[in-house]
């Protein structure tokens, strides 16, 4: 799924305010040797931390159904993950840099949840939403400074942009077929029927014969 949210993001990056800029979108690491390879306008989201939400986190199974609404299969809640990447914008002069960065802002604040219809079909198929959230309250225990020195670069200008993304659990089970006929008591003699007296068999009164139920 991991992927499929590097794709959806750079899509993102690509459109709005940036659309036919022709800003190349990266998703390397941005290391010093990174750097000195850039010759054109760029902007670069790297992927610097996964860390699950284990607030969203649910027990049990979710029932799938088919068109009809026949529960077919029943599958564990997906789990949801924080993906946190750090967004930077790379040219030959600070101010071009921040027009960058005040484009990819304006370009993703107004998209902080992108419906099952936007999402490449991995995501999709689960039938839930992915939020965005940019520029937000630093929450994660590394600070820029750390996350720059780790990369051997210095501190520059960045977006925090943090996604929030389910991803599915394993495994899924089959449904047992529907239940068709109402609950049925049935009762012997004490003595087990021994004299030939077949035993009988009473239908509840608050089950209707032949209905339905589950």
């Amino acid at each position: 799924m991991i992927h499929e949210v590097d794709e959806v993001l750079k899509g993102l990056l690509k459109s709005g305010a940036l659309a036919g800029s022709g800003v190349e979108v990266s998703l390397d690491a941005p290391t010093r040797d990174w750097a000195a390879r850039r010759n054109a306008p760029a902007l670069n989201a790297y992927l610097y931390d996964i860390c699950e939400e284990v607030s969203r986190r649910e027990r049990g199974t979710v029932a799938v159904t088919d068109d009809t609404g026949q529960v077919v299969r029943r599958r564990v809640p997906p789990r949801w993950f924080r993906l946190s990447y750090l967004v930077t914008a790379w040219t030959r002069q600070p101010q071009d840099e921040h027009r960058l960065l005040s484009a990819a802002l304006a370009t993703l604040l107004p998209r902080e949840i992108l419906p099952p219809a936007d999402l490449p079909p991995g995501l999709a198929a689960l039938g839930l939403s992915v939020t965005l959230s940019v520029a937000g309250t630093r929450t994660e225990s590394r600070s820029p400074a750390e996350i720059w020195s780790a990369l051997g670069n210095e501190l520059r200008p960045s977006l925090d942009l943090v996604a929030l993304v389910p991803f599915p659990s394993y495994p899924e089970y089959d449904a047992g077929p529907p239940v068709t006929e109402g609950a049925v008591v049935r009762v012997r003699s004490v003595d087990g029927a021994q004299d030939g007296t077949p035993g009988r068999a009473h239908r509840p009164h608050h089950v209707e014969r032949g209905r339905r139920t589950r």
